[in-house]
């Protein structure tokens, strides 16, 4: 997914709380979000394989952040077992957050903590990078999870066949 940092000189280099500087963010790419309680905000955003769904908790007493991005994909009981070895196999790719899967309900997320200054404000830069970065990974690894979960490969299988190296561009 490419940078959005067009021209966004309505929300400058200033600091503000975490929810607030991501909603600002997310109205200035275009991108209708609102609220659920006070310290969360959901949007959607569409991607190349899919359209994700961003949640942003922030915890004020602790100074944290966490973005959420669920790509719609549901793992099945039986499959479970595969997909914690993909997901393990891909987290070993990841520098930043983790993929994981919800015990309840078996839904596929990446999930990203940041951990705030001890003012608990967040500037443009920093929230575009969680942001870019969560749905960078939800791309790149989206092939995987489906190759394991609808193209009977094995999660080594599915990493070797989605993460090859091309050179140059079609």
């Amino acid at each position: 997914m490419q940078r959005h940092d067009e021209d966004m000189t309505e929300l400058d280099d200033s600091e503000a709380p975490a929810v607030d500087m991501f909603g600002a963010l997310f109205e200035a790419r275009g991108w209708s979000c609102e609220m659920e309680g006070e310290d969360e905000l959901v949007t959607e955003v569409k991607g190349s394989w899919a359209s994700y769904q961003l949640r942003i908790v922030a915890r004020e007493d602790d100074n944290v952040v966490q973005v959420l991005v669920m790509p719609d994909i549901t793992v099945p009981d039986p499959m479970r077992p595969a997909m914690y070895e993909t997901i393990g196999l891909v987290n070993e790719q990841l520098w930043l957050g983790h993929f994981d899967l919800w015990s309840a309900n078996g839904m596929l997320l990446m999930r990203h903590g940041a951990l705030l200054g001890p003012n608990g404000m967040l500037g443009l830069d920093q929230a575009q990078l969680i942001v870019d970065a969560a749905i960078d990974e939800c791309e790149r690894f989206y092939p995987v999870f489906q190759f394991v979960l609808w193209g009977g490969k094995t999660p080594r299988e599915a990493i070797d066949a989605a993460l090859i190296d091309t050179a140059g561009e079609a």
